[in-house]
C-alpha cells in the first residue's frame, strides 16, 4: 500500500508514502513555518524553522524527514516553539524592517511567520540589531536585489543552479559576512544571469523584487507569444494596458515557469511605435489613411496580379485562424498555391524528412514527458538560450537521473550536465549519426523485432552504412571513435531514449538528410511510438507548427492534404466553392528569385520580416524592391514594412506549439488604435475583392471551418480548448488528442517506418585562405527572431543590443583581437561590423553570431545556399574572415 498513517499533535492522519512530514502536514491543513522550502527544489533544511519533535524527543527538520508509518510528531511542543521563536527573532534582528514600503508587504513569508508567533517590536529589545550596510543592486532593468532583506534561505541559488542550470549566483564569504552574490561580487548585470525572474518569484522575502510593482485590475489567461514551447501565462491588465505577466502553475509544460521574454517582454503591446493606422506610400513617403481607402487600394492593385504573378508569406507569429485565412485568400481569391511561411527557413526539413520516413513531420512525443525521460539525445539545439523553459524540463530530467548526450559544435551550457559530449565539426551531423548507427548495428544493439514488424528498407540502410566506418567518421567529425561508441551504446541500451533537435540540424544544405539520419537512429532502436522516446523537432517561433498545420505551404492544404491529390483537390474546391490551382506553388526562396527576375509582381507578407531574417539579405531586399506591389501586415514599421507600398496594422496576441498542442489565446485588451486582428483584415480585403466565403464575424467561426476540413483538427474547437490544450490528431469533440504519435503504426502509406540510405555531403560553401573561419548563427535568450517585438523593450535592449562575434581566444590572439573590439566580419556577400566576444564556447576555427539586432544585420553575410529538397538556407555554415579597422 502507498498510504501510511501517522500522528501529528495527537491527530491521526494519512498521507502517501514518500511524503515529507512538511508535505504531509500541509496536505492535512496543519501549518508548519518554513522559509527555505520550495516544492520545486530538493529540501536542505537550512532555515531550521520547520523543526518538529519526534517521539524520541529529537528536533528534526520536517522538510527533509519522511513521514513514516506510525510515527508520532509534535509541531507545537515547548522545545519546538522556543527554537522557532528564537530563529525568527534572530532573522528579524538582521533584517531591514520597512514592511509598509516593501514590495513584498503582505506577501512576505518572514512577515507571515513573525505574525504567526505574535512577535512585536518590544520582543526584539533583548537582541542587538546587526543589519549589513549593502547598497541595493539595481543594475538589472527588471528587478532589484536588496541583500539587507536577504535571509540566506538559498532558494534563489538553488533555483538558478538546479532549475535553470545557469549558476549566476551562489553563497560567498563566511560567518556573519555570508551573502549571496555573483562571481567576483559584481553587479548582477555583469554576471551570466539570464534575467528570467524565476529567483524573484521564488524569493520568500523582499530581497528580490520587480522594479515595477503595480497591481493589475484583472488577469487574462493566455499563451506566450514567443518560442514554440507555448508557455501558459496570466497577463495582468490595468485599463487598456498590460502591466504584468506571470506563469500559469497549472500549465502542463511550463508549470508556472517563464523566461525573460515571457515574463518581461510584453511591453511591445502598448509601445508608442505600434502601427495604429494603415499607411500608403505616396511619392516615397508613408501617409496615414482610413481602412476603407487602404482596402480599396489593395483590392484594386491585387486584381491586376492574380495566379502565378502573386505570392503570400504567412506568419509563425500569427494564430491558426490568421494563417488559415491567409492560405485560403491566396488559393481562392488569388488563384495560386504560392503560399509559404517562415518554417521554410527553419523546420521545412523536419516536415519533409519525417513525412517521408514516419508519415508526419511533427514532434512525435510531448514536452511534458521530458522530466521522466531515461535518456535524452540533444543535438543541434541550445535550449538554455533558445527554449529556456524547455531547458528547465531537461534540468528536471537530470535531477531525476536521466542520462544526457549532447552533440553540438559549440560548448553549450548543457555540456556541464552531460554524460557524453560530442563536440563535432559543424556540418558533419550525417556522419556522426550514421556512425552511431553503424556502432549499433556492429554491436547488435538494434531492436530486431521492431525493425521486422514496423519498418522497411532496412537492407538499403545497411548498405549505406558501409561508408561510415568509424575511422572515416572520426576524420569527418573530428571526434574520437571511443566517444561515438559510448554515445551509441548509451542511446541504444537505455530503456527509452528521446531525440530533441532544432535548427542546428535543419539549417544546412543537407538539412533533410540530417533529419532522416535521426529518424534512422530512432527507428533502428525502436525508440519511437512509446513514452519518453521519439524524434522531437523543437520549434523556434510560437506558431511555426500551426502555420504549417494550416496549409501555409505551397504543396499542401490544411492538415497536410496534398494539393496534387485529385480527391483532396475536389474536396477543397467544393468546400470553398472555387476553382483552385492543381499545381504546387513557389517556396519562399523561389518567390524571391521570381521577384528579381520580374515574374512575381505582387507579394503579401503577414507578420514576417524577411529583409532581416533571410540569408544574403541584400538580395532579399532587392527582390522586395523589384515587385510592383508589396503589402506588409505587421505590428511595427519593420525593415520589410519600410519597403512596402501598403502597410496594414495588425493586432497583437490558437497556437499549435512544438508538440502539436493547440492552445487558446485570449484577448487581454482592445486592439491598439485602429489596428485589427489579422484574420479580420484578410476577411475584409477578400470581401472588397468581391469574393464569397469570407463572411466571418469572429475567429471561432474560422476554427469551426478548420475542424470541418482538416481531419487532424476535427475535434479542436474553442469549447474543447477552454480547460486545456489538445494535441493533434484530435479527430472528434470526444477525442482527448494524441500525446504520442506512431504507437501502433506510422502515418505512411503502408503504415511502416522507412529507413533512408544516406551519404555524407560537404557544406555548400567551404573555407579557404581568403575566408578561413566558419560562421554559424543562432539565438540568444534576450531577443526573439529579428527583434520586431523584443527590440522595443528597453530592458532587453539594455541587456543585449548588438550581436557580438563569439570567437575562441586562440583565434583572436592570431588575429590580434581584444575583447570588446569592433571588427568587420566579411563573407563573399558583404561585411558587417560587430564587437568581439572572447569565449571558449566557440572552438578554434568557428565563430558564432546571433541574428537579432537590426544594428548588426548578421544575415547580410550569411549564405543563400539551400537544402535541395526544401530550399531551407544554410544559416549554420558559411565562410568568413575578420578584418580589423581602426576607424570603426
Amino acid at each position: 500500500m502507498n498510504e501510511i498513517t501517522f500522528i501529528i499533535d495527537g491527530l491521526e492522519l494519512k498521507t502517501q508514502k514518500g511524503s515529507t512530514i512538511l508535505q504531509a502536514a500541509a496536505e492535512n491543513g496543519i501549518y508548519i513555518p518554513h522559509l527555505c522550502h520550495n516544492p520545486d527544489l530538493k529540501p536542505i533544511g537550512a532555515c531550521r524553522l520547520c523543526l518538529v519533535e519526534n517521539e524520541e524527543g529529537r528536533l528534526i527538520t520536517s522538510c527533509e524527514n519522511l513521514a513514516e508509518e506510525g510515527i508520532v510528531i509534535s509541531t507545537t511542543s515547548p522545545r519546538v516553539e522556543n527554537a522557532r521563536m528564537m530563529i525568527t527573532k534572530l532573522l528579524l534582528a538582521n533584517h531591514e524592517a520597512n514592511c509598509l514600503t516593501c514590495a513584498q508587504n503582505n506577501q512576505c513569508e518572514l512577515q507571515k511567520i513573525s505574525s504567526f508567533f505574535g512577535i512585536e517590536k518590544e520582543n526584539m529589545e533583548d537582541l542587538r540589531r546587526s543589519i549589513t550596510d549593502i547598497s541595493p543592486d539595481e543594475s538589472n532593468p527588471f528587478f532589484k536585489r536588496d541583500l539587507k532583506k536577504c535571509i540566506l534561505c538559498g532558494i534563489c541559488v538553488r533555483t538558478c543552479r538546479d532549475r535553470l542550470g545557469v549558476n549566476a549566483i551562489d553563497f560567498a564569504y563566511r560567518g556573519d559576512e555570508t551573502k549571496i552574490t555573483t562571481f567576483l561580487d559584481q553587479p548582477i548585470i555583469e554576471s551570466n544571469c539570464v534575467s528570467c525572474g524565476e529567483c524573484v518569484i521564488a524569493c520568500p522575502v523582499g530581497a528580490l523584487v520587480p522594479k515595477t510593482n503595480l497591481k493589475p485590475v484583472r488577469v487574462v489567461k493566455t499563451t506566450c507569444t514567443y518560442c514554440g514551447v507555448g508557455c501558459g501565462l496570466y497577463l495582468g491588465v490595468r485599463g487598456q494596458e498590460i502591466i504584468t505577466s506571470r506563469g500559469d502553475p497549472e500549465h502542463p509544460l511550463s508549470q508556472g515557469n517563464l523566461c525573460v521574454k515571457g515574463r518581461y517582454a510584453f511591453k511591445f503591446v502598448n509601445h508608442p511605435n505600434r502601427l495604429t493606422k494603415p499607411l500608403i506610400k505616396k511619392n516615397g513617403l508613408f501617409v496615414e489613411v482610413e481602412w476603407d481607402e487602404a482596402l480599396e487600394f489593395a483590392a484594386r492593385k491585387l486584381s491586376k496580379y492574380k495566379e502565378e504573378s502573386f505570392a503570400a508569406i504567412s506568419s509563425a507569429r500569427c494564430t491558426n485562424e490568421d494563417n488559415y485565412l491567409m492560405q485560403k485568400f491566396t488559393r481562392v481569391v488569388m488563384g495560386t498555391n504560392n503560399i509559404d511561411n517562415s518554417a521554410r527557413s527553419c523546420h521545412a526539413p523536419s516536415v519533409a524528412a519525417l513525412a517521408e520516413t514516419l508519415g508526419s513531420g511533427a514532434m512525435s512525443n510531448s514536452i511534458d514527458e521530458i522530466p521522466h525521460a531515461k535518456c535524452l539525445f540533444i543535438i543541434g539545439t541550445n535550449p538554455n538560450q533558445s527554449y529556456p523553459v524547455l531547458n528547465m524540463r531537461i534540468m528536471d530530467a537530470i535531477k531525476n537521473n536521466a542520462k544526457l548526450i549532447v552533440a553540438d559544435p559549440r560548448d553549450i551550457e548543457l555540456n556541464r550536465y552531460a554524460d557524453i559530449v560530442l563536440q563535432h565539426k559543424p556540418g558533419t551531423d550525417v556522419a556522426l549519426i550514421m556512425g552511431m548507427i553503424r556502432v549499433i548495428v556492429d554491436e547488435g544493439l538494434m531492436d530486431d523485432n521492431f525493425i521486422q514488424d514496423r519498418c522497411e528498407n532496412y537492407e538499403a540502410l545497411l548498405k549505406s552504412l558501409e561508408s561510415f566506418d568509424l575511422e572515416t567518421v572520426e576524420q569527418i567529425t573530428g571526434l574520437k571513435a571511443d566517444n561515438i561508441k559510448k554515445a551509441a551504446r548509451l542511446y541504444a541500451t537505455t530503456e527509452s531514449s528521446a531525440i530533441f533537435y532544432s535548427l542546428g540540424i535543419t539549417e544546412h544544405s543537407h538539412g533533410t538528410d540530417n533529419v532522416m539520419a535521426l529518424s534512422n537512429l530512432a527507428l533502428i532502436t525502436g525508440n519511437i511510438g512509446k513514452p519518453f522516446t521519439g524524434i522531437n523537432p523543437i520549434r523556434g517561433q510560437n506558431n511555426v507548427q500551426g502555420s504549417c498545420d494550416m496549409g501555409c505551404l505551397p504543396n499542401v492544404y490544411p492538415g497536410y492534404q496534398n494539393v496534387e491529390d485529385e480527391d483532396v483537390h475536389k474536396k477543397f474546391q467544393k468546400a470553398w466553392n472555387s476553382q483552385l490551382s492543381p499545381f504546387i506553388g513557389m517556396k519562399m526562396p523561389e518567390m524571391m528569385e521570381a521577384a528579381r527576375d520580374g515574374n512575381l509582381k505582387a507579394l503579401y507578407i503577414m507578420g514576417e520580416n524577411p529583409a532581416l531574417s533571410e540569408p544574403d539579405s541584400s538580395n532579399i531586399q532587392k527582390a522586395l524592391n523589384d515587385v510592383d506591389f508589396l503589402i506588409v501586415q505587421d505590428l511595427f514599421l519593420t525593415e520589410t514594412a519600410l519597403l512596402a507600398d501598403l502597410v496594414l496594422p495588425g493586432a497583437s496576441f490558437a497556437f499549435a506549439n512544438a508538440d502539436r498542442r493547440v492552445q487558446r489565446v485570449r484577448q487581454a485588451i482592445k486592439p491598439i488604435g485602429d489596428s485589427k486582428p489579422d484574420w479580420q483584415i484578410i476577411t475584409e480585403l477578400a470581401q472588397k475583392m468581391g469574393m464569397k466565403g469570407f463572411n466571418y464575424s469572429k475567429s471561432e467561426e474560422i476554427a469551426k471551418e478548420i475542424a470541418a476540413l482538416t481531419p487532424i483538427y476535427g475535434g479542436i474547437l474553442y469549447n474543447h480548448l477552454e480547460e486545456k490544450g489538445l494535441q493533434w490528431p484530435c479527430l472528434t469533440e470526444k477525442d482527448e488528442g494524441t500525446p504520442i504519435l506512431h504507437q501502433d503504426k506510422f502515418s505512411t502509406e503502408n503504415g511502416k517506418g522507412k529507413f533512408i540510405p544516406l551519404n555524407y555531403r560537404l557544406p555548400a560553401e567551404l573555407t579557404d585562405e581568403e575566408y578561413p573561419l566558419v560562421l554559424t548563427t543562432g539565438r540568444r535568450i534576450f531577443h526573439y527572431h529579428t527583434s520586431t517585438m523584443t527590440g522595443v523593450v528597453e530592458g532587453l535592449i539594455k541587456l543585449y543590443d548588438y550581436d557580438s562575434v563569439e570567437i575562441n581566444p586562440v583565434d583572436a590572439e592570431k588575429l590580434g583581437l581584444q575583447d570588446g573590439e569592433w571588427v568587420w566580419v566579411v563573407s563573399r556577400r558583404g561585411r558587417i561590423k560587430a564587437p568581439v566576444e572572447l569565449t571558449d564556447r566557440s572552438p578554434e576555427g568557428l565563430i558564432f553570431m546571433a541574428f537579432h539586432s537590426p544594428n548588426t544585420k548578421t544575415n547580410l553575410i550569411t549564405s543563400s545556399a539551400c537544402d535541395p529538397v526544401t530550399k531551407t538556407p544554410e544559416f549554420k555554415y558559411c565562410a568568413v574572415r575578420i578584418d580589423k579597422d581602426e576607424n570603426i
